[in-house]
């Protein structure tokens, strides 16, 4: 009795664990809260912006198309290589199939960086290179589904065919077909599965403007992942979820008292079916795919590569940019600027124009990465704030080669029941103990130096290895009083109120006190630091005159307003500033005041070996 309790009780531990993410999943998409923490109130509204999405719907559809041209396209060329394996000698087996199995057993990220290293040598990545891969890495599965049912079937029996009269394709399709298709179909499954979950090969071998969902997903990690994606997530949960309902309950309508024959062959009459419809859907949308692929390049020479932040700017100016100029935007995101350096330098894509932080672009402009603009020819430049404009001077020192885009600060954000205001005015409260267990820090080394250094009166770009290690050693000491160490979910744990103070960046301040009355945001008196992120021409433009009319857009006051609105930074753009409300107008988080720039200074690019010292500091004060 014992043991069958403890047994129940096991399963439904291991069912809770692999299912309870998923109820909260779709809990979460009928929330009215964005916040992954608060509830709401009930509402379908996700579920209607998913589809009214189009960026969402044209990575699903991207996805499809990928998944089941792949699927098909490698079923084939899989069926076909284990027929030919099936009949070598077994040495021969033993080899071909080793290598075959190399893409099974390759590390994804392996892969995928040789795949792109190829793909660039030869041809321009997008729809057709993650094709390709696609097809490259779901081989190796049809051919293990399939062999074994090949090895199942007697020879013979085609061979007779053949000698009673029967065309070779004749006998295969009446002879050796009905007993691999059993094979076949399950490759062609494990093929779509694969496919549908890869990111890391995709997001390697995808060009600008190809997203599936799984690349989309991981740019949306910037910011947090839109509740759409939880309505789109929980409507393919349900879908596969009806499918193998549908499949069990046919599958148990087959008759007991039927013979062995009839129902094995009515079984695969299914399988057939299922195959034939699969491949006429494919071909279907393979049709529609390429129309759109010929469709869509048919503008290629008034089209501009543009590669920016995640969830940095309002899909519709986008969409108004084009509408107004005739100019098609690539559009490209990422998530960090050594990830965007780290794709930009790769040489995969040629990108036109680029948004990132102010040390990368300091550091490409040293490298000669960077084509100066022609302000003449940007009539909204004069839009922009002059003393941004002049605090670019850091790492664009003669004002030549970026436009500024938004700009925050890093500070505190605090709870107001819960911290006192008077303490957060210096530095020196991340150390006093006083917030023990109940403080965030940022989880990123330079953001986390930050504070250290102006504590003990350094500037932030201090390279210095004895003042380092200074700092170090009080943020080692601090360690042991600080709740986590987060980036993103910094937010929602502040909105939750399972933290009294948080460091964290301006923006992501803004966005929590508008969820939460009870936080404020504040910059201690010995500053911080200043970041500006800007827009710059890469030296891989190729349509120069494009780009500039889409920086001269950006700075327009309409799109800028929209993008303040989408964002929720501080915008530099004098409009946006004066049709502020009062209270926003007065909140430091959005537009932190003119005094407290001062005291701030922007990040300088870091040579290789101060950037080496400042990681390895980092990583032994998060192993300690």
């Amino acid at each position: 009795m014992v043991k069958k309790i403890a047994s129940r009780v096991y399963m439904g531990l291991i069912f809770l664990f692999l299912y309870l993410p998923i109820v909260v999943l779709i809990v979460l998409s009928f929330n009215n809260s964005k916040s992954k923490v608060k509830w709401g109130g009930f509402t379908l509204d996700w579920y209607i912006k998913c589809f009214q999405s189009e960026r969402i719907m044209s990575a699903f559809s991207t996805t499809l198309q990928i998944t089941l041209l792949a699927a098909v396209i490698s079923t084939i060329i899989g069926t076909l290589a284990a027929m030919g394996i099936s009949a070598m000698k077994k040495r021969n087996q033993t080899i071909y199939l080793g290598a075959t199995n190399i893409p099974m057993l390759n590390a994804d990220i392996v892969t995928g960086i040789s795949m792109m290293l190829l793909f660039v040598k030869f041809m321009n990545l997008g729809f057709v290179t993650v094709l390709i891969a696609h097809i490259t890495f779901n081989i190796p599965y049809v051919i293990l589904n399939v062999l074994p049912k090949l090895k199942q079937t007697n020879k013979y029996t085609y061979e007779a065919a053949l000698d009673l009269g029967a065309s070779p394709l004749y006998a295969f399709f009446k002879v050796t077909w009905p007993e691999i298709s059993p094979g076949v179909f399950s490759g062609f499954m494990m093929a779509v599965t694969m496919s549908l979950d890869d990111f890391s090969i995709t997001y390697f071998t995808k060009g600008a403007g190809v997203n599936t969902l799984s690349t989309m997903l991981y740019t949306e990690l910037k910011k947090g992942v839109k509740p759409e994606l939880y309505a789109l997530s929980t409507i393919l949960f349900f879908t596969v979820l009806l499918l193998l309902v549908v499949i069990n309950i046919n599958s148990n309508q087959i008759p007991v008292s039927a013979a062995k024959k009839p129902a094995r062959a009515k079984k695969l009459r299914i399988v057939k079916r299922s195959v034939s419809i699969a491949i006429v859907a494919v071909l279907v949308i393979g049709c529609f795919s390429v129309f759109t692929i010929s469709a869509g390049g048919t503008n290629n020479d008034n089209a501009i590569t543009v590669l920016n932040y995640g969830k940095y700017i309002d899909e519709s100016v986008i969409d108004s940019f084009e509408q107004e100029t005739g100019i098609t935007i690539k559009y490209e995101e990422y998530e960090e600027p050594e990830e965007m350096y780290t794709k930009y330098k790769s040489g995969a894509i040629d990108y036109d124009v680029i948004c990132t932080s102010d040390y990368i672009i300091e550091k490409l402009i040293s490298e000669g990465e960077v084509n100066k603009i022609d302000y003449s020819s940007m009539p909204n430049y004069q839009n922009v704030n002059q003393d941004i404009i002049d605090m670019s001077a850091s790492f664009d020192p003669t004002h030549e080669y970026t436009v500024p885009y938004f700009y925050g600060t890093l500070g505190i954000l605090y709870n107001k029941k819960m911290a006192d205001a008077s303490d957060l005015n210096t530095w020196d409260c991340l150390w006093n103990g006083k917030y023990k267990d109940n403080m965030i820090m940022i989880n990123s080394v330079r953001d986390a130096f930050t504070p250290a250094l102006r504590t003990l009166g350094y500037s932030i770009n201090e390279t210095d290895t004895a003042k380092l290690d200074e700092a170090f050693d009080i943020l080692n000491k601090q360690s042991s009083d600080v709740l986590a160490y987060y980036v993103d979910e910094t937010c929602d744990e502040m909105v939750a109120e399972n933290a009294a103070i948080a460091v964290c960046y301006s923006g992501e301040a803004a966005a929590a006190m508008a969820e939460n009355d009870n936080l404020d945001y504040i910059v201690p008196k010995e500053g911080s630091n200043l970041w500006i992120d800007s827009w710059f021409i890469p030296k891989t433009c190729k349509n120069k005159e494009g780009a500039q009319e889409f920086l001269n857009y950006i700075c327009g006051d309409e799109p800028a307003q929209l993008n303040f609105e989408y964002v929720y930074y501080a915008s530099p753009i004098q409009s946006v500033i004066e049709n502020q409300d009062a209270e926003t107008k007065e909140n430091e988080a959005i537009n932190p005041p003119s005094d407290m720039l001062k005291n701030c200074e922007v990040y300088r690019a870091l040579n290789d070996d101060d950037a080496t010292l400042y990681n390895t500091l980092w990583q032994r004060l998060k192993s300690d």
